[in-house]
């Protein structure tokens, strides 16, 4: 257990956080932390106390937050061929794993727990995680009770332990069809050629997914346009037509 003295205003965060739907909700509201001065990687004090996040950050807050609730601290490195790997908190439920993310993207967010498996889990992920360069080829798992003395919970410095223990973390191979990502990496450049400024959610599975962040509602709402607006026989341009 955390041998972390938490402050009377993370100890009522944790007390009010209680369920994985709840710090997904929580997650959701925090601003996306896009290190304007520079790379972080802040511990759930820090979190709370500049109110921002990014993926790791989050993940390992989710993990603080439910810890104090009896679930383990585990994250997932999902990695990335392009060396932009993304991190999540995982947990489980009698219904199956489920995950807690942030993301720049919708896709990348959390999961419900009806996975049967992590490597389940994981590979909901593929699709959503190819753009320009994204491609995942592994995931792993690490319980963050496994770093002994090591403040991740309320350390007032960068975790670059942490990150760097999953970077070094083994993962296991996921693999996918080169034809595969090259068609959802065309669908991906003619989506972003048609509506600039608006992230694609033409993804399938996302009854399976949390509540997105309020900042991409724009991008719901464009989504459910085209579903309207599509042709049953093609189900709309930007998976027809890739980029040349």
């Amino acid at each position: 257990m955390s041998s972390c003295q938490f402050t009377p205003c993370e100890r009522r965060l944790i007390a009010r956080l209680r369920t994985p739907l709840q710090v997904q909700r929580w997650v959701n509201a925090l601003p996306y932390n896009a290190e304007p001065g520079g790379e972080t990687q802040r511990s759930f004090r820090t979190v709370v106390a500049l109110g921002t996040a990014h993926c790791m950050e989050a993940a390992v807050s989710a993990a603080v937050i439910l810890e104090a609730h009896g679930w383990p601290p585990l994250v997932m490195s999902l990695e990335s061929e392009d060396k932009l790997d993304h991190v999540i908190f995982v947990y489980r439920t009698t219904t199956g794993w489920g995950s807690i993310a942030r993301s720049r993207d919708p896709g990348l967010h959390g999961r419900k727990p009806v996975f049967r498996t992590l490597r389940d889990l994981a590979c909901s992920y593929i699709e959503p995680y190819v753009d320009v360069s994204g491609r995942i080829t592994g995931y792993g798992v690490l319980d963050l009770r496994t770093l002994a003395r090591y403040d991740w919970r309320c350390s007032p410095h960068n975790l670059w332990h942490v990150e760097q223990v999953l970077i070094d973390l083994p993962h296991r191979a996921i693999r996918s069809p080169d034809a595969r990502i090259a068609r959802l990496r065309a669908r991906y450049h003619a989506f972003m050629d048609a509506h600039p400024g608006f992230k694609p959610l033409y993804y399938q599975g996302q009854d399976r997914w949390h509540p997105l962040p309020g900042v991409f509602a724009a991008s719901v709402r464009l989504s459910r346009r085209i579903g309207r607006d599509a042709s049953p026989r093609r189900p709309f341009r930007a998976e027809v037509e890739p980029r040349s």
